[in-house]
């Protein structure tokens, strides 16, 4: 569970991409290893390091990818508009260790799937740039395999810009800007304080729906033949969230960032033509 959710959480940075309409393997398989840097949750005084082993796994098919999207199955796809199913997650968080949560209950992995409907607003085809306009809606589960919890679900309307740096070399760059948007739940998930869990410094809290703050983020990566190497960083601001009082909000911003290299050891002899 873990490592499909470290997956998914690394998946605007740690796959590759290209140039349009070039023949490429079918899928690429490898392993490396990845650095991460994170706050136990958005809104969190407290971070972490994590260093994992990462698979590195690329899939073109017609409708199911594994690529720089992430996970995801094509539904719809034409030059203009794309419709697919989306992937995203986060680590779970020993409440023990923070300060904050400390005699609460744990945070388990969460799961986020949905759906999401990208729009292309510009495209410059030789320079291998484009702008999109996503929406992204996505439900919240929380799991440990051992129970799973309804966590709500989230909104993320925001603008994607894929481009090439000039750099020197073939570097491929992301970037992403939009606000999000969660249900009750999700905030009462992370945000919420039951009466049986408030102390004097830490009253009872009940989260609301509503606006969660502005997303930015960005990716850079580069394959070298048989290596492969990509980081990745996200600013989440904060100020404004309807959950900005609650008592476990400590910091009004949140900063993660990770760094991955693998080996590509196999490809498919199969060459496809997806624009990716």
């Amino acid at each position: 569970m873990r490592t499909l959710l470290l997956a998914a959480l690394l998946s605007a940075a740690v796959v590759p991409r290209g140039a349009a309409a070039e023949p490429k393997p079918k899928w690429e398989a490898g392993a490396g290893a990845t650095g991460l840097r994170l706050p136990d949750y958005r809104g969190s005084d407290e971070s972490r390091g994590y260093l994992y082993p990462l698979p590195y796994f690329v899939y073109r098919g017609k409708f199911l990818r594994l690529d720089r999207e992430g996970l995801r199955g094509v539904l719809v796809e034409s030059e203009r508009v794309e419709f697919d199913l989306s992937l995203f997650g986060s680590l779970p968080v020993d409440s023990s260790k923070n300060l904050a949560r400390e005699g609460m209950p744990d945070l388990d992995p969460v799961l986020e799937i949905g759906p999401k409907l990208n729009l292309t607003l510009w495209r410059d085809r030789p320079k291998d740039r484009r702008l999109d306009l996503r929406f992204a809606l996505r439900a919240v589960i929380a799991t440990d395999l051992k129970h799973t919890e309804d966590a709500g679900y989230v909104f993320h309307p925001h603008l994607y810009y894929d481009f090439r740096p000039e750099l020197g070399g073939k570097w491929d760059a992301s970037a992403q800007l939009g606000p999000l948007y969660g249900s009750e739940r999700y905030h009462q998930y992370y945000y919420g304080v039951a009466p049986q869990f408030a102390t004097a410094e830490r009253p009872a809290y009940q989260a609301s729906a509503g606006y969660s703050g502005l997303v930015t983020g960005g990716s850079l990566r580069r394959r070298f033949r048989n290596f492969w190497v990509g980081a990745f960083a996200r600013y989440d601001a904060l100020e404004g969230a309807v959950f900005e009082d609650s008592p476990l909000m400590k910091r009004r911003h949140y900063f993660a960032a990770g760094l991955a290299v693998a080996w590509i050891f196999a490809e498919s002899k199969e060459r496809v033509e997806v624009d990716d």
